[in-house]
């Protein structure tokens, strides 16, 4: 089965080994980059074949290859551009998170997907692991009754690369919600099986900001040797620039509640300064008959019920790269491919959605109200034109 990628990143690399790893006749088969000089010559490393060919624009890939699924590896802000070009194809796509940064473009992917209902699998691993799938099966049962309310939390210990890396340029990713509350808001809004109608939100940057020149780097910087988030300290060469310069962009902090279909609310918090074992992601989904809460990092589910003295602990294999996560994910588009199933675990529709909440809440943040978490009319009928 022959793969194209469109933007071969980091991220999109591990992805296409998870999925060359499900099955043997897997093989990538086209790449566009602008970088494509570099890969070919790296390419040993990057475990490319010799007969990889390489294009300059998906439309050159997808008229002159015959592939069998597309995956999308590019920047964040590219990410609807490609997208739209290959939906029409009918092909089986893997499209990574966020779907689109800006409402724009989130309306015109809408708009593509209706018109092309190909099948579309969203880097969205969270809601395919082990322990959300517990989760979720046990909210599911019944036993702890219906969920009325949820708190969630992501304090992510490795936010250095918001600041640090390309990431900090705000036009490629969308703001901070739209890098990672993108994915805990899917899989709660998996797991309660509802529909979000209003968003409020709060950003805040308290920590990241200063007057060092736009575009220092670490390794031109004078505090080098005493700054704890340069290079030397952190040891990631690719976090490259200066953390406190006037060009970081993103906040490094930020909250919503969430108001859903049945009046409940959720509670959700983001920050990006902790470090080491202060970092955490999970959160508790709560009913009137029990509570049942998580970590990630733990990989340990707990139950309390509410009328008894029961408590349950399940300690889960999570696994690596997304906690297990990207290995389903990669397993589902290789069935797509095979057209051996036609339902992708984590659809476009899952990721539009996502991307609304986000771009909602982010425009409450700023403007300060509550959002209804829906699309405007009036950019409809800018993206229809």
């Amino acid at each position: 089965m022959n793969i194209g990628i469109i933007g071969f990143g980091g991220r999109i690399r591990g992805v296409a080994k998870d999925t060359l790893r499900q099955d043997p006749s897997c093989r990538i088969a086209a790449i566009v980059d602008p970088r494509s000089e570099e890969i070919r010559a790296d390419r040993e490393r990057l475990g490319l074949g010799e007969d990889v060919r390489y294009y300059n624009s998906a439309e050159e890939m997808l008229d002159a290859e015959k592939l069998d699924g597309v995956m999308i590896g590019t920047r964040c802000s590219g990410h609807t551009e490609q997208a739209v070009k290959v939906l029409p194809t009918g092909l089986p796509l893997f499209l990574e998170k966020p779907v689109s940064t800006n409402m724009a473009d989130l309306t015109r992917l809408k708009a593509s997907f209706e018109a092309n209902p190909s099948p579309v699998v969203v880097s969205f691993p969270l809601r395919v692991t082990s322990i959300v799938k517990l989760v979720k099966e046990i909210v599911d049962s019944g036993k702890i009754g219906t969920i009325e309310h949820a708190q969630a939390v992501n304090n992510v210990p490795y936010g250095g690369v918001y600041f640090q890396n390309w990431y900090r340029d705000e036009k490629e990713t969308g703001g901070l919600f739209l890098q990672k509350a993108t994915h805990d808001f899917d899989y709660i809004n998996h797991v309660l099986g509802m529909k979000p109608v209003s968003i409020c939100a709060m950003m805040s940057k308290q920590i990241f900001k200063g007057d060092k020149p736009a575009g220092l780097k670490c390794v031109d910087c004078e505090s080098n040797r005493t700054c704890p988030d340069s290079t030397l300290q952190t040891k990631v060469p690719s976090w490259e620039y200066c953390a406190y310069a006037e060009d970081t962009g993103n906040e490094d902090s930020g909250s919503a509640l969430i108001r859903y279909e049945s009046g409940m609310h959720v509670s959700y918090s983001q920050n990006f300064f902790v470090r080491g074992e202060a970092g955490a992601r999970g959160a508790r989904f709560m009913g009137y008959k029990g509570t049942i809460e998580f970590d990630f990092n733990t990989a340990v589910v707990t139950v309390y019920m509410h009328h008894t003295s029961r408590v349950e602990t399940y300690k889960i294999g999570a696994g690596e790269n997304h906690f297990g996560g990207d290995e389903a994910l990669a397993a589902n588009f290789v069935e797509l491919m095979k057209g051996s199933t036609r339902t992708s675990v984590s659809t476009l529709e899952d990721g539009i959605n996502s991307a609304l909440l986000c771009l909602k809440a982010k425009e409450s943040a700023i403007t300060g109200q509550f959002k209804a978490v829906e699309f405007d009319s009036n950019v409809i009928l800018e993206a229809n034109r």
